[in-house]
């Protein structure tokens, strides 16, 4: 589905990524692990085309993205729920939830009963604004808009950050929920190492922007994740 190819990224005269290549394949979740500021965000932002790659390629679906912007990567179904939720705070949940339209034709614009499944707070709250949402909330919102997009990819950037312990929960079994499926690939970023290891098909462990440790679930044991996260 997604195929990543020696990717690297410059902010300026620093370098982000070093020749970061990896595949995340449908029904399955690819997790990227490692401390903060080893380029794991940067990684996502780079497949959303929301900062231009250096070098190296990414494709979808056998698809090349090339020089395409966000707004078109987001048509071709790449959905991004990126740290920190960027919800819009004045708009009420249908509103939030109704601007994940923008990516998808017009006969698919409406908002599936399945996501309402997902997360039912969000179902008793469509007039409420998104700031008035607790943290939790607001990160079910987040990825409820990505789901309206119905993307081929859905990319999380660490979706338990701040959350309580009963919504981690919830997300994670939204997750596996949506993996079982088999209609799109997930990549999580995420900190939260149990999380990761619980929900994990296959595994990339970054540091310093580049690769230290990769493979799929049986190729590597957890103990290995867990050192080389660590480093």
């Amino acid at each position: 589905m997604l195929n990543v190819d020696r990717l690297t990224l410059h902010y300026g005269a620093a370098q982000a990524l070093r020749g970061v290549s990896f595949d995340a394949e449908q029904g399955q979740i690819t997790c990227v692990l490692g401390r903060n500021g080893v380029g794991k965000t940067s990684l996502l932002r780079c497949i959303a085309g929301q900062q231009p790659a250096s070098g190296g390629a990414i494709q979808l679906g056998g698809k090349k993205l090339g020089m395409m912007r966000p707004d078109q990567r987001a048509r071709a179904g790449i959905a991004i729920v990126p740290q920190g939720r960027e919800i819009f705070p004045l708009l009420t949940v249908r509103e939030n939830l109704e601007t994940g339209f923008a990516a998808i034709p017009r006969r698919d614009r409406q908002v599936s009963s399945e996501i309402y499944d997902l997360f039912p707070v969000l179902k008793d709250m469509l007039h409420r604004r998104g700031g008035d949402l607790s943290g939790g909330q607001q990160q079910q919102l987040a990825i409820a808009r990505a789901l309206v997009m119905r993307p081929k990819l859905l990319m999380l950037d660490e979706p338990t950050e701040g959350i309580q312990p009963s919504i981690i929960k919830q997300i994670g079994e939204a997750l596996k929920y949506l993996r079982s499926k088999g209609e799109m690939a997930i990549v999580l970023v995420e900190q939260y190492l149990d999380f990761a290891l619980d929900l994990g098909d296959s595994f990339i462990v970054m540091d310093r922007g580049q690769a230290v440790l990769s493979g799929p679930r049986g190729s590597i044991c957890d103990k290995d994740i867990r050192r080389a996260v660590a480093i």
